[in-house]
């Protein structure tokens, strides 16, 4: 798939450097052309110097027809008025902006642009946004038996308890990112679209996550 990322900061780059890794086709913008050192020394793809929310550099990235678009420069601004542009003008239908203001991120939640914010997961959960099928692990202890997993909540779960979500794939909520601010829910709280829920699960279970979550909370 091809991918388009303004912003080669530390997120971008990493952001960068994993999905061309992953055999995607990756273009990356930033107005700076220094930015650019932080990308891996094997990095396969293309770099273009200019605005992210500029249209003639958003064409010159090859926006027209690709798969997902990445706004995670250092600005709120910036990061929404692209985002905004390659939804609407270019009709980009996999698109997710990086917004440090909690506030600002549950407006544009609501409008329908999936956000990160400065939160340990941000590169973890845009890969996984963006990717829609790689694999959901963080972190895994060194025995091999535990594993620490991002997901975003699947909507045949919306307004069910998250602990009856992990009960399912025998496994605990760790903690809960809505709206761009990271928590530990307590044991009452319900899953809300878009939710990335943290969970720590047997490794076992990895594998067949998304099938068994996708079947949706089970009768008692």
């Amino acid at each position: 798939m091809r991918v388009i990322i303004m912003g080669c900061g530390r997120v971008g780059a990493a952001l960068a450097t994993e999905l061309d890794e992953g055999g995607h086709e990756v273009v990356v913008i930033d107005r700076d052309p220094a930015a650019f050192t932080r990308l891996a020394a094997e990095f396969g793809g293309r770099t273009v110097t200019g605005l992210g929310f500029d249209r003639e550099v958003l064409v010159d990235a090859g926006l027209h027809g690709a798969d997902a678009f990445a706004a995670v420069s250092s600005g709120d601004n910036s990061n929404i008025i692209a985002a905004r542009v390659a939804r609407e003008t270019f009709g980009v239908e996999r698109v997710i902006a990086r917004i440090y203001d909690a506030g600002r991120a549950e407006v544009y939640e609501r409008l329908g642009i999936p956000t990160v914010a400065t939160v340990p997961w941000a590169t973890g959960r845009l890969i996984r946004y963006i990717t829609a099928g790689s694999s959901p692990v963080v972190w895994r202890d060194q025995t091999g038996e535990v594993s620490l997993v991002a997901i975003v909540a699947p909507s045949v779960w919306v307004g069910t308890a998250l602990a009856s979500l992990a009960e399912v794939v025998g496994g605990s909520v760790v903690a809960l990112t809505r709206f761009g601010e990271c928590r530990v829910p307590d044991g009452v709280t319900l899953v809300q679209a878009d939710d990335l829920i943290h969970l720590a699960v047997p490794s076992g279970v990895v594998d067949g996550l998304d099938d068994t979550l996708q079947r949706g909370p089970t009768d008692d």
